[in-house]
């Protein structure tokens, strides 16, 4: 799954152009990316821990699976697939909310995105790529927000903003 290259948005999420992925976040050009939250029926979340040869955010934790569509791509069909490629599963994935969010990282890279946020539920059990994941675990999310409060630094960047944004929503539907 070639995914070296991201599709360029302005503000307001319109293609502007696609580029290679190192190079945006060298240049911390705003560019489109996808966040997938998993729960089981418990009502627990799946997070893993990055590969540590990731590129930046190797080591932390983060939610199921995160990248980057392609030019042409749909969101969600690109959601679903790397999913698949990352941790092995299959399940209806539902759009959520999106988010812009600029912030430096490791390596002197720029993460400056335009981030859809999309929920699914499964019963399976992750079979995680050993390319992409280092580690996986089932948590309940209470738990979850207390250790990103205590330990931020764990955490990838933008799951710390996404997973109040998700809780927020979730708890307004009860």
């Amino acid at each position: 799954m070639n995914r070296n290259k991201v599709v360029l948005v302005n503000e307001n999420d319109m293609a502007i152009g696609e580029m290679d992925k190192l190079e945006a976040h060298i240049k911390g050009v705003l560019h489109r990316a996808f966040s997938v939250f998993i729960f089981n029926e418990n009502g627990e979340m799946l997070i893993h821990q990055r590969a540590e040869q990731k590129y930046h955010g190797g080591g932390l934790w983060t939610n199921a699976c995160c990248s980057h569509p392609q030019l042409g791509e749909d969101i969600k069909e690109s959601a679903l697939e790397r999913l698949q490629f990352e941790m092995g599963l299959h399940c209806d994935l539902e759009s959520k909310f999106s988010f812009l969010y600029k912030v430096p990282v490791e390596n002197n890279l720029i993460e400056h995105e335009f981030d859809y946020v999309f929920t699914g539920i499964t019963s399976e059990k992750p079979k995680p790529n050993s390319c992409e994941v280092q580690s996986f675990q089932w948590i309940c999310p209470k738990q979850l927000q207390k250790d990103i409060q205590t330990n931020p630094h764990h955490y990838t960047f933008w799951f710390r903003k996404a997973l109040p944004i998700l809780m927020e929503k979730a708890e307004k539907q009860i």
